[in-house]
């Protein structure tokens, strides 16, 4: 019965969540556009499905992800190994950005553009090569990019200047890319930090702030999404000036 209560709350939860964005939605269709919903009956069903996700979703962070997040990180500053910690700090980043299904959409349309501009060849093999050419390369980039925030927060570094160090870094590597690539660089990093990799980055480092000594979670603990985003939009400038 408490389960059933606590399924019943996060329902509601999410129908609440989710309340805004329905009646921006049914405003403009009906009131500026003044046009009935198009297939109501099925965009009903969809925001049902579109609520139990959502709250499933948010059941498995709590469950799993968050849990095993900060587990894995104060189980790696017990064992006191720096190498083994960092190593999986960066396999955590790579391995989470390439299931990213937010970038798999990018790099894809980003794929299909470059090819139709005539920048690569129109066909399957060389837009699955593009595309794979973006992914792993944002991959790697969050992967150093976790490396780098759970390396400050071992050694205490301010947080502001290694930001504004990166953002120095855009802007300079903006004046020397391809224009066509700049776009797809700026939103590359944002499209990292989403549904998989969030969760378990902000555990990983919340954790591994709580089990050092000297260190506050909540200063130290988080960061690591600012550093996801940020090392993307250099890489994929980069990725740019190499295939042009």
């Amino acid at each position: 019965m408490e389960a059933v209560t606590a399924l019943i709350k996060a329902l509601l939860g999410s129908l609440r969540d989710l309340m805004p964005i329905i009646i921006v939605i049914a405003f403009f269709q009906l009131v500026v556009l003044q046009e009935p919903l198009p297939n109501l009956l099925s965009i009903l069903f969809g925001l049902v499905l579109v609520i139990f996700g959502l709250t499933f979703f948010i059941f498995g962070l709590e469950m799993g992800l968050f849990p095993i997040g900060e587990t894995m990180a104060q189980a790696f500053a017990r064992k006191g190994s720096v190498f083994w910690l960092l190593t999986f700090a960066f396999c955590l980043g790579f391995g989470t950005t390439v299931a990213e299904p937010a970038l798999t959409a990018v790099a894809d349309e980003a794929a299909e553009v470059a090819a139709e501009g005539g920048m690569i060849q129109h066909n399957e093999q060389s837009m699955e090569s593009y595309a794979n050419g973006l992914r792993y390369t944002v991959a790697l980039s969050v992967g150093i990019a976790i490396l780098l925030g759970v390396l400050r927060i071992l050694k205490g570094w301010p947080i502001q200047y290694m930001i504004i160090g990166g953002y120095v870094g855009v802007v300079i590597l903006t004046m020397f890319a391809p224009q066509s690539i700049i776009g797809v660089a700026y939103d590359s990093g944002g499209v990292t930090t989403s549904t998989i990799t969030v969760p378990l980055v902000t555990a990983l480092g919340v954790g591994l702030a709580s089990a050092i000594k000297g260190r506050n979670p909540m200063i130290d603990g988080f960061g690591l999404i600012a550093f996801a985003s940020l090392l993307p939009m250099m890489f994929v400038m980069i990725f740019g000036m190499v295939v042009a």
